[in-house]
């Protein structure tokens, strides 16, 4: 099966006042349609921006992006707004993310509005569409009038969920969508993404902080640190024998609730490496107990340890006993 995203060398730099922060800085990955790619990492690593480069939120400084086998890296205004009908992004902060002054109805009919591809159609199609996509996502029709103050964050996440798919995309990234949402809300739109997934054979990026959501949702999971991509493998690999010292840290924080089972915790200590004008060498070296003077001179490149789990580390297979 050809993947609908393939990712090669991706590189997204900003110009800061104290140099150049490399906030993708390599990436290369394919996925496969009807799949999830969940990507982990502390706030900072570069997960968002990631997202964002793909779909064009931001220009990539380097590297190209294929989508269904067309290289999307430097588009014209017109091809990106074709784009947009089939690669939506899903935003972390519902409420931040939409127009206080529209409507539900507005607020999702917008695209329709915008698109070219919809321009000729009548206004009572637009309406069945919106009526159609509220469904979908779980919205009562009578809300239809109400403005987002007006509504709790998991209403308003599923107001943003139905904005991106009312396009009839193949391709979403969802940017931590229930990370500012209750537990309880948390699985219902986790649930929703699911089943509209299927019924729609989406393909996902789902951006997050959280381990236990991203191996629910995910088939399989990258893990980033400081614009670097350091282990990828299918989630249950990922979880049943993680690599990486960093992986390693962090699923031993994630929080089990057995009170009977007696995790070992993997404390992270020293500074963290700057972003900005990286030297040669392992980002996650400072912070790392298995550091040799090698990982502080030369960037470790990402191998295939075992089939189809992929590390970025120079001591992986010492490290874990597969010499």
């Amino acid at each position: 099966m050809a993947p609908i995203l393939e990712v090669k060398d991706l590189k997204k730099y900003f110009n800061v006042r104290s140099g150049v922060l490399h906030a993708v800085d390599g990436l290369s990955f394919t996925i496969n349609k009807g799949e999830t790619l969940g990507v982990v990492g502390e706030s900072g690593c570069g997960k968002s921006t990631l997202g964002r480069v793909i779909l064009h939120l931001h220009e990539s400084t380097g590297g190209t992006v294929l989508f269904k086998g067309e290289d999307i890296t430097r588009v014209d205004r017109d091809k990106l707004s074709r784009l947009r009908h089939d690669m939506q992004f899903i935003f972390q902060d519902p409420f931040s993310s939409l127009n206080p002054r529209m409507t539900i109805f507005q607020t999702i009919a917008e695209p329709l509005m915008i698109a070219r591809k919809y321009l000729k159609i009548s206004s009572a199609e637009i309406e069945q569409k919106v009526y159609n996509m509220m469904d979908t996502v779980g919205l009562a029709r009578r809300l239809v009038n109400t403005y987002p103050h007006e509504l709790d964050g998991g209403r308003r996440q599923r107001i943003g969920i139905g904005r991106a798919l009312i396009m009839e995309p193949d391709f979403v990234v969802c940017d931590e969508p229930v990370s500012a949402l209750d537990v309880s809300i948390q699985a219902q739109i986790i649930n929703l993404l699911l089943d509209i997934q299927e019924q729609k054979g989406l393909t996902y990026i789902f951006i997050t902080h959280d381990l236990s959501v991203v191996r629910y949702i995910s088939n399989d999971i990258m893990v980033m640190y400081l614009g670097k991509m350091v282990e990828k493998a299918d989630k249950e690999e990922l979880f049943k024998r993680p690599l990486h010292p960093y992986t390693k840290a962090l699923l031993a924080a994630v929080p089990v609730a057995d009170v009977h089972h007696k995790k070992q915790h993997i404390p992270l200590q020293g500074e963290l490496t700057s972003p900005i004008n990286p030297k040669p060498g392992c980002r996650f070296a400072k912070r790392c107990s298995y550091a040799q003077p090698q990982c502080f001179a030369e960037t470790p490149e990402l191998q295939e340890v075992c089939e189809e789990h992929f590390v970025a580390c120079h001591y992986v297979k010492s490290i874990n006993g597969l010499e």
